[in-house]
């Protein structure tokens, strides 16, 4: 995966996801959730690459910077929870494929237990 298509139409093949163009540049794509409208990836080019941040837990943030010279801390957001994916050919699709479906993970609705479930 190399191009901003590709990442959107993977992006697109999680359940109810969709992709948006909330600001006024249209460089920018995220994808989110129907549910609840959270975004689990930002797509945009930068420096010649398509970039994908996606969220990430603070266990696997650092493995994955480590592992990946091409994942650091995400560009524009918080760098804690957030990690960018330079698409340079560098790491692998499956790969790839991997961190954006944690993203998704990440980001899902939770699941309210009623007040009789709670009992």
């Amino acid at each position: 995966m190399q191009t901003r298509q590709q990442a959107i139409d993977h992006c697109l093949t999680l359940a109810q996801s969709y992709e948006d163009y909330p600001f006024r540049d249209s460089g920018w794509t995220v994808i989110r959730h129907e549910q609840n409208r959270k975004i689990f990836a930002w797509i945009f080019e930068r420096q010649g690459h398509t970039w994908i941040n996606v969220k990430a837990t603070p266990e696997l943030i650092d493995i994955l910077r480590q592992e990946h010279e091409s994942v650091i801390p995400a560009y524009h957001l918080n760098k804690n929870h957030w990690n960018s994916i330079i698409l340079d050919g560098s790491i692998s699709e499956e790969d790839i494929h991997d961190m954006i479906y944690h993203s998704y993970t990440l980001t899902l609705p939770r699941i309210r237990k009623s007040s009789k479930e709670k009992t």
